[in-house]
């Protein structure tokens, strides 16, 4: 599908076709493309829970306030992001770079995070909102549905997942077939009214 078709086409779906699925070709192609969303410090803050066991399908399903693509999509994502990422082997970070780029980027990147709990959480969540967009776009290119949600009790779904300290939730992704298409958009703001020149 042509990007600009996918980004018009791409919408939250709620209902799937439970008995769809998606191959692990595709799935494989998705992720991948996942990975080249771009992250601060190419960090790459992001960690993906693939959820496959049913019964751990059922209990976030009971978390996030009984929405029923939880478990009738064909793929829950949990995607997280490590907020401590920036200060673990930083060198890997920029392991094709020559040694002098190395030498620069090590330093700035602790100056940058150092101290600033705040801006670890934001650059981690901006990280998950680019690569969310991506798997979504992804998805839908290869003629797959998907749904961010936002919906959850974040300390159940936590402890479902087992999330390691250091770690944040940014949104669960639903993937699959849609079995009823999305309502109809609800009201897009005028171009004019959200884009300025220079200042406000």
């Amino acid at each position: 599908m042509e990007l600009f078709t996918a980004i018009k086409e791409r919408r939250a779906v709620k209902h799937y076709n439970p008995s769809a699925s998606v191959s692990e070709s595709d799935f494989s192609k998705i992720m991948n493309a996942v990975l080249l969303s771009p992250t601060s410090y190419n960090i790459q803050h992001w960690r993906f829970v693939r959820v496959t066991d049913d019964k751990v399908r059922r209990k976030i399903q009971e978390a996030a306030w009984e929405q029923t693509q939880v478990t009738e999509a064909s793929e829950l994502i949990v995607l997280c992001a490590d907020t401590q990422a920036w200060q673990k082997d930083p060198q890997r970070y920029w392991a094709n770079t020559p040694e002098e780029v190395q030498a620069m980027m090590l330093p700035m990147l602790a100056s940058f995070y150092t101290g600033k709990e705040q801006l670890q959480r934001d650059e981690a969540m901006r990280s998950c909102g680019m690569a969310a967009q991506t798997l979504m776009l992804s998805a839908k290119a290869l003629g797959y549905d998907t749904c961010p949600m936002i919906g959850f009790d974040s300390e159940q779904l936590a402890e479902l997942i087992n999330l390691p300290d250091g770690y944040i939730i940014s949104m669960i992704i639903t993937l699959g077939k849609a079995e009823k298409a999305a309502n109809k958009r609800a009201g897009q703001l005028p171009l004019e009214e959200l884009l300025v020149t220079d200042r406000f």
